[in-house]
């Protein structure tokens, strides 16, 4: 059973998804305001927080901002259809899904156990290495020469997958089927993921030499 908080400042939308969590047998907590949500962190943290970005006083962005930098906890924003920026840029500051309002209860619910189970499944015995670069998947960790790198779940089973798969080029399509599980989605999501991983990994960003773009396709991982 993990420990979900719910962070919504609408009362209905939290009665609604934290019925569905406690019927996915989850403990779930629930939070008004950002402010709380923080504490609550805090005091008692949780397995996963389900995290609107309206919210009054500390936003929802700024939420997402303060818990990456203490902690890995895995973060699904609750984004409105004409949010399209603040949800990119929630990917871009460590959120690891989110789902757009409007949304199924069911589909939430869903997603919370897809990506509870990437978060805390087991690993392959599998130790990757490509020259400075080594992914350690059963520790769920990824090292460059010698110096851990400060990855995001996603960006880990990003790297992963692609680190494990040299000179195949895959879609923006592919990788949402095969690394987030999605059988539909946005595909900016995969270029932010994309853009955040190149600044972590690659001597220049702006030159990428190992997670090159294949113009027309999409992606390939060159190996050093």
């Amino acid at each position: 059973m993990a420990r979900v908080l719910v962070v919504d400042d609408d009362r209905t939308v939290r009665e609604v998804v934290v019925s569905y969590l406690r019927a996915h047998e989850h403990d779930v907590v629930e939070a008004a305001d950002g402010e709380a949500a923080l504490r609550m962190m805090g005091e008692q943290p949780a397995d996963l927080v389900v995290l609107d970005l309206m919210l009054p006083g500390i936003d929802g962005l700024e939420v997402c901002r303060r818990l990456r930098e203490g902690t890995d906890v895995p973060v699904i924003m609750l984004t409105a259809l004409g949010e399209e920026t603040d949800r990119v840029v929630g990917l871009e500051i460590g959120a690891d899904d989110y789902v757009t309002k409007p949304f199924s209860p069911r589909e939430l619910a869903l997603r919370v156990d897809s990506v509870l189970r990437r978060a805390g499944a087991p690993a392959a015995a599998q130790r990757l290495v490509d020259g400075d670069l080594v992914v350690d998947e059963p520790g769920h960790a990824a090292y460059r020469d010698g110096a851990p790198l400060a990855l995001t779940g996603r960006e880990f089973d990003l790297l992963r997958f692609l680190v494990a798969r040299p000179g195949r080029a895959f879609s923006r399509d592919d990788l949402l089927r095969q690394v987030w599980g999605w059988s539909i989605g946005d595909q900016s999501t995969v270029t932010v993921h994309v853009r955040r991983l190149r600044e972590k990994i690659e001597r220049d960003p702006t030159r990428p030499e190992r997670l090159v773009t294949v113009w027309g396709v999409g992606y390939r991982w060159e190996s050093a």
